[in-house]
């Protein structure tokens, strides 16, 4: 089973985000004090611990939210997912697969200190279909209708 390794915000879209130890996710929005919120279908990203650590072999330094991602997962296979797929923390918060990986900015912040942006090939964005808090530890899942 998956957990939430790291929940991460930023005022400012295309920075590195600050990591937070629980944050509220509100339906059709997004999470609260994030620069990503409002009603478009990139409320939150997601990557993988594993995509991560990857990178961190030749940069050990990186901290949670250096590729702008809000949340990190771990033992979840993040590559197995389609757009539409849905994803469930804890008991009631359901996300909706809405777009894998995007197109990177060559002026891209976080491909300029990380050297290589993961977020384009491996990142998910989903949008909140069901809203409430959720705490870095929390479960995730694939949600089962």
């Amino acid at each position: 089973m998956g957990i939430i390794e790291a929940i991460c915000i930023s005022e400012t879209k295309g920075v590195v985000k600050k990591e937070i130890p629980k944050a509220i996710f509100c339906a059709n929005w997004g999470i609260e004090g994030d620069a990503h919120v409002g009603t478009k279908y990139r409320q939150v990203s997601l990557l993988a611990g594993e995509s991560i650590d990857r990178v961190k072999k030749s940069m050990p330094d990186l901290n949670h939210g250096a590729f702008a991602e809000n949340i990190i997962t771990r033992n979840v296979n993040l590559k197995s997912v389609k757009v539409g797929d849905k994803l469930q923390i804890g008991e009631k918060i359901i996300l909706e697969i809405t777009q894998i990986g995007k197109e990177c900015h060559n002026a891209c912040e976080i491909k300029k200190i990380t050297g290589d942006c993961i977020m384009p090939k491996e990142g998910l964005f989903v949008q909140v279909i069901h809203g409430g808090e959720v705490v870095k530890g929390d479960q995730i899942i694939r949600f089962k209708e």
